[in-house]
């Protein structure tokens, strides 16, 4: 099983993401990475239970915290946030607008913890930066291959150098679909079922086609000939025409390839001359559609035939 590579996210880049009002941060903030997508309200940690606690988590405080905090003598309050910030904790986040305690900021600044502060509500604010870091942070591997989006599929093109991925790509877009990423795929796994493919920064638009060179085809074709990202819902392995091998024609069952522990539809087609490889991607991307709302035209003659 192919895991991917799990990275890091700035500490910085995710306050600036998510407009958070910095309230204190160390002199070496801008080095500061988050590594965990999970997040933690340590409302047991301030009445001093620290067992299985995870010190890599990023802590949000809300108003239930903040008014347990308000009742407590100054002393015991520094004390509450001595204990938790002397773990190494990634930062404090405390939401609602609600107020940060003097015994807060100056154990912050003791125990160089970055603390923020947000007008947002705590559970809204916990849903979004669960979904950024998750996307941040998700397993992550690099594909050689062509990513299309055609009729809301998302489809990965992939075979040998050569085999015409690219020249497949442009007629799609020619007919309508969308470009997402040529020669190199970026693939996150964002979920237990789900894959998101994009291409990397420095290439992003752009294809190339041999003989004729580098394109970009948002230039060439318009911003609704190109797509940032797209689910990746079938995969498609182009091979030469092969006389020998016995191609599947009548496609019952469904093949499955594996991406970051993932199980995505696969089909294989043979590439000859004179067949129309765009035409034969729309098909299947409609096919794939059509298979994932419950219908299988192959599994349908079958049985008719069956009857008869």
């Amino acid at each position: 099983m192919s895991k991917g590579t799990r990275h890091s996210v700035k500490l910085e880049q995710l306050a600036d993401d998510l407009r958070l009002t910095v309230v204190y941060v160390p002199e070496d903030y801008t080095a500061r990475l988050i590594y965990n997508p999970a997040l933690n309200r340590p409302g047991m940690q301030l009445t001093g239970f620290f067992s299985r606690f995870d010190n890599t988590r990023l802590q949000v405080m809300g108003v239930v915290e903040v008014m347990y905090l308000k009742d407590l003598p100054g002393a015991e309050r520094r004390k509450c946030f001595a204990e938790l910030f002397k773990r190494s904790i990634p930062g404090l986040v405390i939401c609602n607008g609600m107020e940060v305690y003097p015994e807060c900021l100056e154990t912050a600044e003791q125990y160089s913890v970055p603390l923020f502060r947000t007008d947002r509500d705590t559970s809204q604010f916990s849903a979004e930066i669960i979904y950024r870091l998750n996307d941040y942070l998700a397993p992550t591997i690099t594909r050689h291959g062509v990513l299309v989006q055609c009729y809301g599929e998302g489809v990965l093109l992939l075979g040998e150098s050569s085999v015409g991925k690219s020249e497949t790509a442009i007629e799609l877009v020619k007919r309508g679909h969308m470009l997402v990423a040529d020669d190199a795929v970026e693939i996150k796994r964002v979920s237990d079922t789900r894959l998101i493919g994009a291409a990397p920064e420095l290439i992003k638009h752009y294809i190339e086609l041999r003989g004729i060179g580098i394109i970009d085809v948002m230039r060439l074709y318009g911003m609704g000939a190109v797509s940032d990202s797209s689910q990746i819902d079938l995969v498609i392995h182009l091979e030469h025409w092969q006389e020998e091998y016995q191609y599947d024609r009548l496609g019952a069952d469904t093949d499955y390839t594996e991406l970051l522990g993932v199980c995505v539809p696969l089909q294989t087609v043979p590439v000859a001359p004179g067949r129309n490889l765009a035409v034969i991607v729309e098909v299947a991307a409609m096919n794939n559609k059509q298979t994932r709302m419950g219908f299988n035209a192959a599994k349908t003659l079958v049985e008719n035939l069956s009857a008869q």
